[in-house]
C-alpha cells in the first residue's frame, strides 16, 4: 500500500539515489587521485569535485527538507537481484523494492545530471577567465 504521497515520494527517492551517485563520485575521485590514469588528471578531477560540491549541497537541501517532513528512507534488506528500501514519513511506513539494474540506471542519470552542470559552470568559470 502506498502511504508516501508523489511529493514525498520524489523527495525521499531523489534524496536515496543521489546519496548512492555521492558515493560512485567519491570512489571515483579517489581512483582517480591514486591512479593517476591520464596524463593531465587536473581537469577530470576539477570536474568531479565540481560534481560532488554540487550533488553534496543538493543532498543538504534534500535532507532539510525531509527532515521538516518527517521523512527517512532507511536499507531494509539487500537480495541477489533486488534491494529494499524502508520509507518512513510521519509515522507511516512504506517498504519498496528496487530492481539492482534499476538502480544503477537511476544513478546513472543522476550522475549525468550533475556532470552536464558541472561542465556547465566549470566551462563559464574558464570562459571568464579568458575574457
Amino acid at each position: 500500500m502506498r502511504y508516501l504521497n508523489e511529493q514525498e515520494w520524489q523527495l525521499a527517492s531523489r534524496f536515496l539515489f543521489l546519496s548512492m551517485a555521492l558515493t560512485v563520485i567519491k570512489h571515483d575521485l579517489q581512483k582517480m587521485n591514486q591512479l593517476s590514469p591520464f596524463k593531465i588528471n587536473e581537469p577530470y578531477i576539477a570536474l568531479l569535485e565540481k560534481m560532488e560540491k554540487n550533488a553534496t549541497n543538493e543532498r543538504r537541501e534534500l535532507r532539510k527538507k525531509m527532515q521538516q517532513e518527517k521523512i527517512q528512507v532507511l536499507a531494509a534488506e539487500k537480495k541477489d537481484s533486488f534491494t529494499s528500501y524502508l520509507f518512513l514519513c510521519k509515522g507511516k511506513e512504506e517498504k519498496r523494492n528496487y530492481f539492482n539494474p534499476a538502480i544503477r540506471k537511476k544513478v546513472e542519470v543522476i550522475l549525468e545530471e550533475l556532470l552536464a552542470h558541472a561542465y556547465d559552470s566549470v566551462s563559464s568559470e574558464k570562459e571568464k577567465i579568458k575574457l
